[in-house]
């Protein structure tokens, strides 16, 4: 199989670097890919048309696409283009878009009947900082490991936190995202809830894995188990494209 890595928020193809050996050593392959704004590519405008050629450039057919917490959307919306070309969908720790809505909703929203608050569910903004454009970062390397790599040892969570790049929503803030070839196509797809994660709360994990329609897999450690787990994550990326779902997709929830 060749799986099709997409970072997060803040991150980069960089982030991947322990994992896709782990992948290689079990008879894969896979391939990183730097969405703009981020890694080698920082210094580029981060739109929605820029987010999705990235990835779509280096899909092949049968791929199988990663997306690790904000990574979600960009599996999605290139599964809504090229259905055709994906044989599985792994969202690790990653949101899911509402249909017909904001980015930042599906990151509030809840199904059990409690109450939506706002988005800085898990306290990250406390941990960071504004640019004079607007941009958002990690303001030091504590925060960083607090929110994402706090069962990593100090010397990779520095690592780690020396390649962020700011964050800037762009036009992701104001255009609603519709993806409807990703609901009718009912593509095989899995989900991966991290244990210990503290940047997406347990709540938002359990709602992404109900709309999905899947019983989700899990890992212990935290929200960046590439770094601190990557050959158990290998194994769990091969283990997961053995499931099927359980349920049907829910657009709007």
């Amino acid at each position: 199989m060749r799986f099709v890595l997409i970072h997060g928020g803040f991150h980069g193809a960089w982030c991947w670097s322990r994992t896709i050996p782990e992948l290689e050593n079990l008879g894969h392959e896979a391939i990183a890919v730097d969405i703009p704004g981020h890694g080698e590519r920082a210094d580029e405008e981060a739109t929605l048309a820029g987010r999705l050629d990235a990835v779509l450039n280096v899909v092949q057919p049968g791929d199988v696409l990663v997306g690790h917490s904000g990574g979600g959307l960009e599996i999605t919306r290139a599964a809504d283009a090229a259905p055709e070309l994906i044989g599985h969908l792994i969202y690790l720790a990653a949101a899911l878009p509402l249909e017909g809505r904001l980015m930042q909703e599906s990151l509030v929203y809840r199904d059990d009947g409690g109450k939506e608050g706002d988005y800085d569910v898990t306290g990250m903004l406390q941990h960071l900082r504004i640019n004079d454009d607007g941009s958002m970062a990690l303001a030091d390397v504590e925060g960083a490991q607090e929110l994402f790599y706090h069962d990593c040892d100090d010397v990779t969570a520095r690592w780690a936190f020396a390649r962020l790049t700011s964050e800037s929503a762009g036009d992701t803030a104001t255009t609603p995202i519709s993806v409807p070839r990703f609901w009718e196509a009912d593509l095989p797809r899995s989900f991966i809830v991290c244990r210990q994660d503290h940047a997406q709360p347990r709540w938002l994990a359990e709602v992404t894995a109900r709309r999905l329609g899947v019983e989700p897999l899990a890992i212990e450690g935290s929200h960046s188990p590439f770094l601190s787990r990557p050959a158990e994550l290998a194994q769990l990326f091969i283990a997961a494209t053995a499931t099927k779902p359980i349920g049907p997709l829910r657009p709007t929830g």
